[in-house]
């Protein structure tokens, strides 16, 4: 047994460093700890949706806002350059949206009428900008709310979502809010990737309060799919144009905001904000491919040396929860000790536990954490394929080149 003890103590430092992540997590609020209901001098709010081809997204996630219970709203959806008949359907639902108001204000008397929907074209992209970023700058210049909403054309929000972000702004005295919603998965291969890339999110980030308190900007991350600003500070950093070059301009924001030593604030909203990122195997291969290397070197300390080295190393990470299964396999086919066989057993059976436990946060079937081996295969050939690209990014019919 003595012989052992070397494996058990790795399969107990392997163990460990999972209990480590789960345990970072618990530091972590919910959007529900503020309340629903929106203050007597509640300021307008700006929500800017910036839609590209979205005709299969963007009447499910406009609704969605309008419904919002929170009567100083208005919405920008900016229509670039969409072929899909997306500027079209969002024009529809404005006009509901007003005729609906107009019947309103004959049965009680209210002044409120006309459409809080505003449909507007993105003018033609400049060189050297995403297009996600001159949308969501295109919108921000006709925005009349003191507070800009930046959301996804692939979101839906939950009725209370405004009204209580808002008040955690005000609460927490946040310059930057951002939340982390659930996670649509329908199909199969969204169900096997997808949670692993949450799974090393959080990994790298841990509970949300402590990101939350860090001013350490290489700490921070904000989700794209649902940033509320001030405006005030969102102009003093440069807006969407002072990253207008960065992929992943969510991240990005949220660095800068703490680089100018203003506040940016994360809370988990599962029950408040929902989004489908991608719906086939493809869509996740191009959506993470456009992002995970591009811009996860904006969350690294690379200096000359491990900046070169990044794209050789870069796939390997993804591999890492598979390290329990190769070894114990080593042990059963007689290639390396017992020890591998003990180390293998415990580590792997935890590891699994640990899977079955992402899955089932996501929402679902903690089974489905059988598939994590799967899962770490694909991420990391969707890894290194990013990495082989380097900084071009190809999104929507537009090549470009990240910082």
């Amino acid at each position: 047994m003595s012989a052992h003890w070397p494996a058990i103590g790795a399969a107990t430092v392997w163990c460990s460093s999972l209990v480590l992540v789960v345990w970072r997590f618990r530091d972590t609020r919910s959007l529900d700890d503020y309340p629903a209901e929106p203050g007597t001098d509640a300021p307008l709010v700006s929500v800017v949706i910036p839609a590209r081809n979205e005709a299969h997204n963007i009447a499910r996630c406009l609704r969605s806002v309008l419904a919002a219970r929170y009567a100083a709203l208005e919405v920008i959806v900016v229509d670039d350059h969409s072929t899909d008949g997306t500027g079209d359907i969002a024009r529809a639902i404005g006009e509901a949206d007003a005729a609906a108001r107009h019947t309103g204000s004959h049965h009680t008397g209210s002044l409120q009428t006309g459409s809080r929907v505003r449909v507007i074209a993105a003018p033609d992209l400049p060189a050297g900008w995403f297009g996600k970023q001159w949308a969501c700058h295109t919108g921000a210049q006709v925005a009349r709310g003191t507070l800009l909403c930046f959301t996804d054309a692939d979101t839906v929000h939950g009725p209370e979502l405004l009204a209580r972000s808002v008040n955690a702004v005000a609460s927490r005295r946040a310059d930057l809010f951002t939340v982390a919603g659930r996670q649509e998965m329908v199909t199969f291969w969204e169900k096997v990737v997808q949670p692993s890339v949450f799974a090393m999110l959080l990994s790298r980030y841990g509970g949300l309060e402590s990101m939350s308190r860090s001013t350490r900007p290489l700490d921070k991350i904000a989700n794209g799919q649902f940033i509320l600003v001030r405006r005030e500070p969102y102009e003093r950093v440069g807006g969407h144009a002072a990253v207008r070059a960065h992929v992943a301009e969510d991240l990005r924001l949220a660095q800068l905001f703490t680089e100018r030593g203003l506040a940016m604030h994360m809370v988990l909203a599962r029950e408040h904000l929902s989004t489908r990122m991608y719906a086939s195997l493809g869509e996740i291969r191009r959506g993470w491919g456009k992002n995970v290397y591009a811009a996860g070197r904006d969350t690294l300390p690379l200096n000359a040396v491990t900046r070169r080295l990044l794209p050789f190393i870069f796939p390997f990470p993804a591999l890492l929860p598979l390290v329990p299964l190769v070894v114990l396999a080593l042990g059963l086919l007689g290639i390396a000790g017992d020890w591998a066989i003990w180390f293998g057993a415990i580590a792997g059976a935890v590891n699994m536990l640990f899977w079955m436990g992402v899955h089932g946060f996501s929402g679902l079937n903690p089974l489905w954490g059988l598939t994590h081996p799967l899962g770490s295969v694909v991420l990391s050939g969707i890894f290194a394929e990013a990495a082989w690209k380097g900084s071009r990014v190809t999104w929507k019919d537009r090549s470009y080149v990240s910082k």
